[in-house]
């Protein structure tokens, strides 16, 4: 109970999207930390990513700055990683692990933007330190 309790704090990561947009877009959104809660939400592209991680935003201060990591590498990174993290929503043994508790909708053909894939790929890393986790 512990660790489901800890695990829906962790990552509330709710990716959907209409259709594809153009980067551009990303000036209309809103960024808002909150604590250790981290949400960027825009209207005009139907997405919202939220993190919910204690300690979450005062390890992201530690890493490479925006702008170290193209925004094409973020999302060739998130894209394995969503697939290895979404194979293990359903699949056996890491479904009773209770690490895994949502899946998370990333689609390829959508641009969501730079700070949207930046978040998302430090969440990974994070996420695999943090609970000792291996997504490769």
């Amino acid at each position: 109970m512990k660790n489901l309790i800890a695990i829906l704090s962790i990552i509330l990561v709710i990716v959907a999207c209409s259709g594809v947009q153009k980067t551009s877009e990303q000036s209309n959104s809103n960024a808002k930390v909150e604590n250790d809660t981290i949400k960027i939400a825009n209207d005009s592209l139907d997405y919202e990513l939220i993190i919910f991680e204690p300690g979450f935003n005062s390890w992201l201060v530690t890493q490479r700055p925006r702008g170290y990591y193209s925004q094409n590498f973020l999302e060739q990174k998130n894209q394995n990683f969503v697939v290895i993290y979404n194979s293990r929503v359903t699949g056996s043994p890491y479904a009773s692990t209770g690490l895994y508790p949502q899946h998370i909708d990333y689609q390829y053909n959508i641009d969501y933007g730079y700070e949207v894939n930046y978040l998302l790929y430090h969440y990974f890393i994070y996420f695999q330190e943090h609970y000792k986790q291996n997504l490769r």
